[in-house]
């Protein structure tokens, strides 16, 4: 039962891992201190993409649902066995991977644009920084 737990929890882990990949520069919005974080989940991604490496957590999956006496994963991989075929048609594999590349695009574009808005308002979000308790606002 603990290997099957632990399967499944990596599956869990997987698809949290690809949400935060493509949705997590939407963080950076709110928090830009994530954008850094975000930045380095996103290039890692990238280059298990682009190079072709393996994600560990797909090893991990595979490897305790096999200990677990069920089906591993298949050669493909998490994305081919779980998504691919699934939620997108497996010819529009590279039209998915284009729409996670532009959703990263936008959120970062986005929390830049915020950036150079918060910095031109003093980096307060306000407007001119705090105030002592009972100042009169200048007209």
């Amino acid at each position: 039962m603990g290997y099957r737990l632990l399967g499944e929890a990596a599956m869990l882990l997987h698809f949290a891992f690809l949400a935060y990949v493509t949705l997590g520069g939407l963080l950076a919005w709110r928090w830009p201190v994530l954008l850094w974080p975000h930045a380095l989940v996103a290039a890692y991604a990238l280059a298990i993409t682009l190079v072709g490496w393996d994600c560990p957590l797909t090893h991990v999956e595979d490897w305790a649902r096999m200990r677990a006496g069920q089906a591993g994963l298949p050669s493909e991989g998490f994305v081919e066995h779980y998504l691919t075929g699934v939620v997108y048609p497996a010819e529009h594999l590279l039209t998915a991977q284009l729409a996670v590349a532009a959703a990263v695009t936008a959120s970062w574009t986005g929390a830049a644009v915020l950036a150079l808005r918060r910095r031109g308002r003093g980096g307060s979000g306000g407007s001119g920084g705090p105030r002592r308790p009972g100042a009169v606002k200048d007209s």
